[in-house]
């Protein structure tokens, strides 16, 4: 455990963020504000990360965040790659198939891991992180804000201690304390179905795939996870109960029934009552929701801790770059404004599928069966399920972004750019590794001459953005600019033809698409979102936020 530095005086430990609870939010969170080179402290209430099973599966937005942190090297040795989805009929028929072999954003879409080995390693790859400290084992007592910053109670092995913070995150999970200090409660929908999850050990798979048995008499989900380990997740009829569904006959019994490996090893077993739940609202003053703080998704997508991640990737260079004076407080409104939509769309998509899983009764199945059976013979609806492109895109409308004109759909703007593997002159490479950890510019189309005017402009120079030259590369590349060659056209497909100049976000999502000509005004309307201008020094106390 690091030790925290000692304080800027009012009787305590002065960071510009802390962040509560040491879960996949507040490790991601930690580590990017650690990348970023951010002052932070990380404070949970337990001595170790979970041990025990949780989420099962990490998609590929999840591994390039990992990648902004800098730590995807880390994480990817125990992760099972690319793998789909089987959906079965009551006698065993697959009636559908979802095998991405897209990488969009440089990974596979569906990876399965660990939860404690990813946590342990996400903790591991924080030590000796000169920016950020940690402390385990240290319970939250409370917390005051006031327009100068936050200050916190609390209480560790040593006695309770004074914390003070310009921001406080909470990422402590769905029963967040913090959350209720704040007089937020959760609103949306908990199911009254409650569903067995059977973790085994020593149980190997008959296929990579995750196998749906759609079955009205008991809808089940088996996944396959590394090292042999399954997740089987059953639901439960009317009238069961825990106590009898946890019984080992009882369970030994579902797991023969549905083609668990004999000598399978039970590692846990549990009951859940899943939820789709938001928080009215993400933030009040100075104080943020992350996570499972402000939202809860039925796991039927396995996007519940992939929204978790967004949200800590949204989060963290906003607020690192505001806690260095780089960009007004204000751009922190926009965190709610670009996730909570998102959000929202990764439940719906959750809950229709928890309709296809679970039919309601054997007609209602039936019919959607034949419905696949007729869509399967459409190419491009076969295309549509196995490449998963019934996930919602990760876009915004609204937030942080200059808007072009075009509807949501067609815009580059708002959107996470595409990730392929580009062509430079020192070889191929994936687009992010040459972006940097800030802002960039990509220009198609535009000579070096033409991209390093444009970052003269004030408000452009003023975020320092890297250049990036995309194009056949010359034979030799300009000091101040990077050439790659997008050989599959990912981006130019992404962008829609011709001179192009994006304005790229340290999250990777496009604040602008603009004409080289247009730079004048692109500079005007950053001018008025409050970007491209300091404002205090980077040693000075932070402005109040208006919320």
């Amino acid at each position: 455990m690091h030790a925290p530095v000692a304080g800027m005086g009012g009787g305590g430990d002065h960071y510009p963020v802390v962040v509560i609870g040491a879960g996949p939010t507040g490790l991601t969170l930690a580590n990017l504000l650690s990348r970023y080179g951010t002052r932070a402290l990380l404070v949970e209430r337990n001595l170790t990360t979970v041990q025990e099973p949780r989420a099962v599966s990490i998609d590929d937005e999840s591994l390039r965040t990992m990648q902004a942190a800098g730590i995807v090297d880390a994480v990817l040795p125990d992760i099972v790659a690319g793998y789909g989805s089987e959906y079965r009929s009551p006698g065993g028929r697959v009636f559908m198939k979802v095998e991405p072999t897209a990488r969009p954003y440089g990974y596979p879409r569906r990876n399965a891991f660990r939860q404690p080995h990813f946590e342990a390693t996400l903790r591991r790859t924080l030590e000796g992180a000169p920016a950020v400290d940690t402390l385990f084992g240290h319970a939250l007592i409370s917390f005051e804000q006031t327009d100068a910053g936050v200050t916190l109670l609390l209480d560790g092995p040593a006695g309770r201690r004074t914390i003070h913070c310009d921001y406080l995150v909470a990422a402590d999970g769905a029963r967040s304390p913090i959350r209720s200090q704040l007089g937020l409660v959760l609103d949306g929908e908990t199911f009254s179905e409650q569903w067995l999850i059977v973790d085994l050990e020593d149980s190997p798979a008959p296929s990579r795939n995750t196998i749906v048995f759609c079955d009205p008499a008991r809808p089940c989900i088996a996944l396959p996870g590394p090292t042999a380990t399954r997740r089987f997740e059953f639901k439960l009829l009317p009238g069961e109960m825990p106590d009898q569904v946890t019984d080992n006959d009882f369970v030994q019994r579902l797991l023969r029934d549905h083609g668990a490996a004999p000598g399978s090893r039970i590692c846990r077993k549990a009951v859940y009552t899943f939820h789709a739940r938001l928080a009215p609202r993400w933030s009040m003053g100075r104080v943020f929701l992350a996570g499972d703080a402000c939202h809860l998704t039925p796991p039927f997508a396995g996007q519940g801790m992939n929204s978790c991640i967004r949200d800590a990737h949204n989060l963290a260079w906003k607020l690192a770059w505001v806690t260095r004076g780089a960009l007004p407080p204000a751009i922190l409104d926009s965190y709610e404004r670009e996730r909570r939509d998102h959000v929202g769309e990764m439940i719906r998509l959750a809950l229709r599928m928890g309709r296809i899983m679970g039919p309601a009764n054997r007609a209602v199945g039936f019919a959607t069966r034949t419905l696949f059976d007729v869509l399967g013979l459409w190419p491009a609806a076969r295309e549509y399920f196995a490449q998963m492109k019934y996930k919602p895109a990760p876009r915004f409308a609204e937030g942080l972004l200059i808007p072009d004109g075009a509807s949501v759909r067609r815009t580059i703007v708002g959107r996470l750019l595409p990730q392929p593997r580009v062509e430079t002159v020192r070889g191929e490479a994936l687009l992010d590794t040459l972006l940097g950890d800030g802002f960039a510019l990509l220009g198609f189309g535009a000579s070096a001459g033409v991209l390093a005017s444009i970052a003269a402009l004030p408000p452009f120079a003023a975020l320092a953005p890297v250049l990036i030259g995309v194009g056949d590369a010359p034979p030799s590349e300009s000091p101040d600019m990077a050439w790659v060659r997008d050989a599959c056209g990912a981006l130019a497909t992404a962008i829609g033809g011709g001179d192009r100049v994006l304005l790229v976000r340290p999250d990777r999502y496009v604040l602008a698409a603009f004409a080289p000509s247009e730079a004048p005004e692109i500079a005007i309307k950053l001018q008025q979102l409050g970007l491209g201008t300091d404002t205090r020094r980077a040693d000075s106390p932070t402005n109040a936020l208006a919320v």
